[in-house]
């Protein structure tokens, strides 16, 4: 069987949405309420809506969808392989000749801090970041927007 494309991983919803009791594993670090799995879609819908000089966080992404489907809060791991899934389908895109792609490079992790996992690597990141006018520092082997959160974006879900 071939291997799915990013694009069709992207596209592939397995029943998602899904909102869940919070998993017995995360109850003492999160406590009672609902957990949301949501759609690789749903993420890529909100990374698109980040406009050239704004930025986001998974965690704005996660809190946006959360808020959306009433849940307590949204899935960290399956947001962080979602949001992958967004990034390389774009470059997927791009390789294909597509102008118009999700800006992936917009969407930082925690903190301010630049994606190593996006395509490219953080070199390719961080170039994409600059020359859209935003600075990036190094902290040891990571990389953040320096002041990013002036130019944070909270994406909603219509």
């Amino acid at each position: 069987m071939a291997k799915k494309t990013w694009t069709e991983k992207l596209a592939t919803d397995h029943g998602l949405p899904q909102v869940e009791p919070m998993p017995a594993g995360m109850l003492g670090r999160r406590g009672p309420g609902t957990l949301l799995i949501a759609a690789p879609r749903e993420y890529d819908a909100l990374m698109k809506k980040v406009p050239k000089g704004k930025l986001t966080t998974i965690d704005e992404l996660r809190a946006a969808l959360a808020a959306h489907h009433g849940a307590t809060l949204t899935c960290p791991l399956t947001a962080g392989m979602f949001v992958g899934f967004a990034a390389h389908a774009a470059e997927e895109a791009l390789a294909a000749g597509k102008v118009r792609v999700t800006p992936y490079w917009r969407t930082l992790k925690a903190r301010g801090e630049l994606n190593p996992k996006f395509p490219g690597g953080l070199a390719a990141v961080r170039a994409r970041l600059e020359a859209e006018g935003h600075q990036v520092i190094c902290r040891g082997k990571r990389q953040f927007v320096v002041d990013y959160e002036r130019r944070l974006l909270r994406p909603a879900v219509e």
